[in-house]
């Protein structure tokens, strides 16, 4: 891989309601959202997706003509007792839980989240094709982006918008994904 093409899956159905995770498919303005990125795009050696319905559809209408790799260690983290419900209420519990605290109800902790992400980030990044567009979820793209300016994870961060390409090249996600990979050893806020 020389070149990785981040983007956020489009909007789906169950973002649209304001409810998280699931395997949704796309909404009527994400299936928009892919088509505009579709757009902005170079030519795609390879789409990766996590397996979710959201990421496929979304690769699917903005590189139709790539071939598609499922990557499931870049897929969103695990809700547990949250799944299914209104984002407020986990990013409540987010903004007060320790980086190791796994979501109450089965599900993981940001940093297991994050040792998961940088295995999905190896494959990537071990890939022969040159060009390779990414769709995955808001939180591993935030964190990789994150990481890539210099920072680890943290407790609170920003959203990324829905299908909008960041463009890494190989070094800077190599970077990336090291410094994530550092931080998972002794992971804090």
């Amino acid at each position: 891989m020389q070149r990785a093409i981040l983007a956020r899956h489009a909007e789906s159905e169950r973002n649209a309601a304001g409810t998280i995770g699931g395997d949704p498919p796309l909404s009527d303005g994400g299936r928009s959202q892919a088509a505009v990125l579709a757009g902005r795009l170079p030519r795609i050696d390879l789409a990766v997706t996590t397996g979710r319905r959201r990421t496929v559809e979304t690769a699917e209408l903005a590189a139709p003509d790539a071939p598609q790799l499922v990557l499931p260690d870049l897929a969103e983290i695990h809700f547990g007792g949250y799944e299914g419900g209104p984002i407020e209420r986990y990013l409540e519990w987010a903004w007060s839980a320790g980086p190791e605290d796994p979501c109450p109800g089965d599900g993981e902790s940001r940093a297991a989240a994050v040792r998961r992400f940088v295995r999905g980030w190896r494959t990537v990044l071990a890939r022969p094709e040159a060009t390779v567009l990414v769709v995955t979820h808001g939180l591993v793209v935030r964190y990789v982006l994150g990481a890539a300016a210099g920072a680890g994870p943290a407790q609170r961060v920003d959203g990324v918008p829905w299908a909008e390409p960041f463009t890494l090249e190989r070094d800077k996600l190599e970077r990336a994904v090291a410094r994530l990979e550092a931080w998972v050893q002794n992971p804090s806020w």
